[in-house]
């Protein structure tokens, strides 16, 4: 069944050299660049997949965009989880529809709304308030304001005893994740999954020793390596892309026991 584009959308518009934009539509308005002026009221009831084309005749391609579309575009106030790490994340910490999520480091949203869209209930902790608002911003714009429902974002460190509790899962992107561990002990239930995002072995190693010190169990530390491949098959052009997104970050899981 076709969805047309409709005011208030946010859609995706692509040139010929595969640069991408991000724009949300009203009725009059227009998405400007140095290749002229496209009137969203030529998108507006219109299907995705085509091209249109601006005043001075360059040719966009109009789409909506997928959620790895968005993070990679999206404003930030801080560094994102790149998509590679973001489905694995769901994956290795078993996020599933109502899950209790206790997540820390939110940055500029982008694994909030991977977990939000999984159907999480988030309970976020923040140091900077320009991030946790910024978050919040990022989360809105893409998934819409209802999911605000499930997200309850507040401006403190986990570092400290936390004020909230009763969570199946804590997802951590923090510098310091293992401060957060004698914590998780009261905070996660029996069987519960923690996971820390970490960019350096060395984290991941001291994440690692505290959560043997507190009584978790069945730790387990990955990486994602994501390799493009270049396939042209009318110019008998196949072949892996010269750049690769190697190393960005490991993933540490573990599950607390029963004490």
């Amino acid at each position: 069944m076709t969805r047309p584009l409709v005011e208030g959308e946010l859609i995706m518009l692509v040139d010929r050299k595969k640069r991408r934009y991000l724009t949300r539509l009203q009725a009059g308005g227009e998405f400007h660049s140095h290749a002229g002026a496209l009137p969203h009221d030529d998108v507006i009831g219109q299907e995705e997949g085509q091209e249109f084309r601006s005043g001075k005749g360059a040719a966009y391609l109009v789409v909506r965009p997928t959620m790895s579309d968005f993070v990679l575009k999206m404003k930030r106030g801080a560094q994102v989880i790149y998509p590679k790490d973001l489905g694995p994340i769901l994956v290795q910490a078993d996020i599933f529809p109502g899950a209790r999520v206790f997540e820390s480091g939110l940055g500029s949203g982008a694994l909030s709304m991977t977990l939000l869209r999984a159907g999480a209930i988030i309970t976020g902790y923040e140091v900077r308030e320009d991030f946790a608002e910024q978050a919040q911003r990022n989360v809105a714009d893409f998934l819409g304001t209802e999911v605000l429902d499930r997200y309850g974002v507040h401006v403190r460190s986990s570092y400290e005893p936390l004020e909230h509790g009763d969570f199946d899962r804590m997802v951590l992107d923090l510098p310091e994740p293992w401060n957060v561990v004698p914590h998780a002990v009261d905070a996660l239930d029996t069987g519960g999954l923690i996971l820390a995002y970490t960019p350096s072995i060395i984290q991941a190693t001291t994440f690692k020793a505290a959560l043997n010190e507190h009584g978790f169990g069945m730790a387990e530390t990955i990486e994602v390596l994501h390799r493009g491949w270049h396939v042209e098959p009318d110019q008998n052009a196949v072949r892996p892309d010269h750049r690769m997104v190697a190393h960005t970050g490991f993933l540490t899981t573990a599950r607390r026991l029963a004490r």
